[in-house]
């Protein structure tokens, strides 16, 4: 006699006849919605659905048995959504604000960010860490935290484990930035202008700027914003620029065409160019803002779903030194840069 057959049977079964990437993208959705009403509901605007979406996501994917059926849809969410998230981001800034904070400030801004990437680089290799984790923990701690590791991965296509570990090391020192910074304000004899720059210029998630930045006042909180912005802005050309890098090094050992071109960051630049030139309304901004938010947070979901909690212990403790050094980095080098330029 065939025995009866189970819950999880008849639902892997069920899903089968759905479309087939239909129930992939449908759980992703799920975990970003999920991870917005969390973050709704605490209030606590820095508290990023992205890193709640990895987190959601690896814990389902470590304490359940997930159907095969799935698989389709959650590849779609790390590929063409992540991609379509990114573009979007193009539509939260415009040229007149970048341009806005003076050329001194975006020199700091950029010499910043290049410096405590390519030290970030050198430091890996130095501690030993996998290359492709070194790379995504240099632009998340260079760049904008987790929306830059993502976009990164793009090109150098790390594990998802390297993901997760990556996204961790910007949320952990990321929110230390967010709660040391406003006590180092006074001390270190900063006004709210060059507090505002120091903040955007080194923290690493968007919302532990404004929620650092704002605690030293509005003019503080714009400065920061602002910068941070132009931080995001050098997402796009970072992007392409290590996709080049890496691609001529696969080309030099016979591995042509092993590298592919983010070309989806020249739609993210397009878009900056749109919010430049056109007045999108507030409400209709505010609904873009949303919008991104829950697609990247979909990626995030898609990526802890196939993140290994074990296979992340086994990278050690390297990465996370590798982390904190460039944390102390970006903030001290930022802080000297702070001080060269005059601010």
């Amino acid at each position: 006699m065939r025995p009866s057959t189970t819950a999880l049977e008849r639902g892997t079964s069920s899903l089968a006849t759905l479309p087939p990437l239909l129930p992939g993208i449908l759980l992703t959705a799920a975990i970003a919605a999920i991870a917005i009403a969390i973050r709704s509901l605490t209030g606590w605007t820095a508290l990023s659905p992205l890193i709640l979406s990895i987190i959601i996501g690896m814990l389902i994917r470590n304490t359940l048995s997930l159907p095969a059926a799935i698989e389709p849809g959650i590849g779609f969410s790390l590929k063409r959504i992540l991609r379509f998230g990114i573009t979007l981001l193009g539509l939260q800034v415009t040229v007149a604000q970048i341009l806005s904070l003076g050329g001194a400030a975006l020199v700091m801004v950029a010499l910043t960010l290049a410096a405590s990437f390519l030290a970030i680089r050198l430091a890996g290799r130095a501690l030993g860490v996998d290359s492709q984790l070194t790379d995504l923990i240099a632009a998340g701690t260079s760049v904008c935290g987790a929306s830059a590791v993502i976009a990164a991965n793009t090109v150098v296509r790390g594990k998802q484990e390297h993901v997760a570990y990556a996204v961790a090391c910007v949320t952990l020192f990321g929110s230390i930035s967010m709660l040391a910074y406003p006590l180092l304000a006074s001390p270190l004899g900063l006004d709210e202008r060059a507090y505002g720059l120091w903040s955007g210029a080194t923290i690493h998630e968007v919302a532990q700027v404004v929620a650092a930045s704002f605690q030293a006042g509005d003019v503080a909180g714009q400065f920061g914003t602002i910068s941070k912005l132009a931080r995001v802005v050098l997402l796009a050309p970072l992007v392409m620029t290590l996709a080049l890098a890496l691609r001529s090094g696969a080309n030099g050992k016979g591995q042509s065409g092993g590298v592919p071109m983010p070309w989806f960051v020249l739609g993210f630049i397009a878009m900056m160019a749109v919010n430049s030139v056109v007045d999108i309304p507030t409400e209709a901004s505010k609904s873009i803002v949303m919008l991104t938010n829950f697609l990247l947070s979909m990626a995030l979901g898609a990526m802890g779903l196939q993140a290994n909690i074990a296979k992340l212990k086994a990278e050690g403790w390297r990465p996370l030194a590798l982390g904190a050094f460039g944390w102390v980095f970006i903030a001290a080098f930022g802080f000297v840069m702070l001080k060269l330029f005059g601010f």
